[in-house]
């Protein structure tokens, strides 16, 4: 660890690459600009991403892409939630319920309600979490 923190290499490198977090962080998430959601998450294959648009004490709203074949196994949260379809098809069971949904469309979970999703083909969502 010394080795690390007397390294002025190291600490260049270190410095340089959380300026490019910050950077990128600063421009994907711009308050007060048009955003494209869907292009700010990239797929991942075999896999599934999720980028935190918002966090505060109100709630959440985070972005994600699943590729195809991936999910969510079911699960419970403790606020509403409502689940915005940008792009591709999910199969969400929601309390027991089977629902396909596309492109341009939404679903409320309901809180403690347990729900899973699993992609039909490559998708991207946004979700939206009220504490309250």
């Amino acid at each position: 660890l010394m080795f690390f923190k007397n390294n002025p290499v190291f600490i260049i490198v270190l410095y340089l690459t959380l300026i490019k977090i910050k950077l990128n962080m600063e421009q994907s998430f711009k308050k007060g600009v048009v955003l494209n959601l869907a292009s700010l998450v990239e797929y991942s294959e075999g896999g599934v991403i999720s980028k935190q648009l918002i966090k505060s004490p109100a709630g959440n709203v985070t972005l994600f892409s699943f590729d195809k074949g991936e999910g969510l196994s079911e699960h419970r949260a403790p606020f509403d939630a409502i689940v915005q379809v940008l792009e591709g098809v999910v199969d969400i069971v929601l309390d027991g319920k089977a629902f396909t949904l596309k492109e341009g469309e939404s679903i409320v979970f309901p809180a403690n309600a347990p729900h899973a999703l699993t992609a039909v083909e490559k998708f991207k969502m946004l979700l939206t979490m009220i504490k309250g």
